[in-house]
């Protein structure tokens, strides 16, 4: 009977810390399940016409879209190949060493209305951000008698990760963008407007 008691505490000793591992994990699983009490994504867009993902400009589609490239051409981002009235461009960083981001900026120059001599430009950035994750390889090396030993080797397999991704929100980025966009719009402008005409009427020497 002793024996028998001695065989049943040692058991619960042994099978104690095991649910209690268990019933923290499930209740780890109940707390953490990811989305539940809160609102979905896609109920907290409010297609509110007053973000400033777009700007009016007085000029032709094409030419609104011009300054829009040289805009990022001028700020370092690489304009792909594209429409007149349409352009993607991109651009990297490393705010830290194992740090990376890119920026992937896309405008659409759009008329307002048949006729009328004024677009609307539609801008929005995507910001995805990298990390390092760092690879090494390991080589088991002989020791006579003692058997084996492994031991880490350095690799360059190392590999970018992206860790998160958002659209960049409305503010003073795109405020930024459009402010430059408009200067250089007004400088095509500028330097469209015909040469100035002597008083008979003929056009001034080169």
């Amino acid at each position: 009977m002793c024996a028998h008691r001695f065989r049943s505490h040692r058991v619960a000793r042994v099978l104690a810390p095991i649910v209690a591992v268990a019933s923290i994990a499930a209740g780890g699983c109940t707390a953490f399940v990811p989305g539940r009490g809160a609102t979905p994504v896609y109920e907290r867009e409010a297609f509110d016409s007053r973000d400033a993902f777009s700007r009016e400009f007085v000029a032709t589609p094409a030419d609104t879209c011009n300054a829009a490239r040289r805009a990022l051409l001028s700020q370092g981002y690489v304009v792909d190949a594209g429409r007149d009235e349409q352009m993607s461009a991109r651009k990297r960083f490393q705010p830290e060493p194992d740090t990376h981001v890119l920026i992937e900026f896309n405008v659409v120059c759009s008329p307002v209305a048949r006729g009328q001599p004024a677009t609307v430009a539609f801008a929005s950035a995507v910001q995805d951000r990298f990390t390092v994750r760092k690879t090494s390889t390991s080589a088991s090396v002989g020791v006579g008698p003692f058997g084996s030993l492994s031991v880490p080797l350095p690799s360059g397999a190392d590999s970018m990760v992206k860790v998160g991704s958002e659209t960049i929100p409305p503010g003073r980025f795109y405020d930024r963008f459009f402010d430059l966009v408009e200067q250089f719009l007004a400088e095509q402008q500028g330097l469209e407007e015909p040469p100035a005409r002597g008083p008979r009427g003929a056009a001034p020497p080169s």
